[in-house]
């Protein structure tokens, strides 16, 4: 067979050999092989990017139950504050006031029969005694007590004569199981009134109350 070069050598096409073969395939690879690695790198992006968007989505949710929570808290921290502001005020007048229920139920039960109660009423005045600070025991300071007189008057006919039913009902008062360790004292007085225009012999009586912090 016969090769004729009209080109006088320059034209005709060097043949291939196998490593002309293999760095052809690896020349065509190479790009195949960079777009699949950045293919893998755009979806490892993404799914990554997917799982910060969710973390954050948790954090964000969790970041308002938090701030929820914290709001709840400060509610009850304003509600606790109010309520210790006002049990403050009653411990610190609840000593000003007496319950007289059980006091009026004492007087009722030991009245004499034969008289009528026509008057009843309390006085409340104060006195300055000094006690320990409640901060500094060590120290005194004054402050002021109430002092209660309870003033009452009963009535008898003119006729008769009450003071031994007055000293009785006074006793009966003064050592009652109620009022023994409560009253100071019990002053009585005599006089005499008018009772729906009849004179009446009449009994004023105060029941003086012990001071109470």
């Amino acid at each position: 067979m016969f090769t004729i070069d009209l080109l006088k050598g320059q034209g005709i096409p060097t043949k291939t050999g196998p490593e002309g073969i293999l760095f052809g395939v690896l020349a065509s690879a190479v790009p195949l092989i960079l777009g699949l690695a950045m293919f893998g790198f755009y979806i490892s992006d993404k799914i990554v990017t997917s799982v910060m968007e969710k973390e954050i989505a948790n954090y964000q949710a969790s970041m308002s139950r938090l701030s929820e929570a914290a709001e709840l808290q400060r509610s009850f921290e304003k509600e606790k504050d109010a309520i210790e502001r006002c049990l403050s005020e009653v411990a610190s007048s609840i000593g000003n006031h007496c319950q007289w229920s059980p006091v009026l139920a004492t007087l009722a039960e030991n009245m004499p029969d034969s008289m009528v109660l026509t008057k009843l009423e309390v006085k409340q005045s104060s006195v300055k005694k000094k006690v320990p600070r409640k901060d500094d025991p060590k120290k005194m300071v004054d402050v002021s007590i109430p002092v209660r007189t309870m003033h009452m008057s009963l009535c008898g006919t003119s006729q008769d004569n009450y003071d031994q039913e007055v000293r009785d009902f006074r006793n009966r008062l003064r050592f009652s199981e109620l009022l023994v360790s409560k009253l100071q004292d019990i002053r009585v007085a005599q006089g005499v009134d008018k009772l729906d225009g009849r004179d009446v012999v009449s009994y004023d009586i105060d029941c003086i109350f012990k001071p109470e912090l």
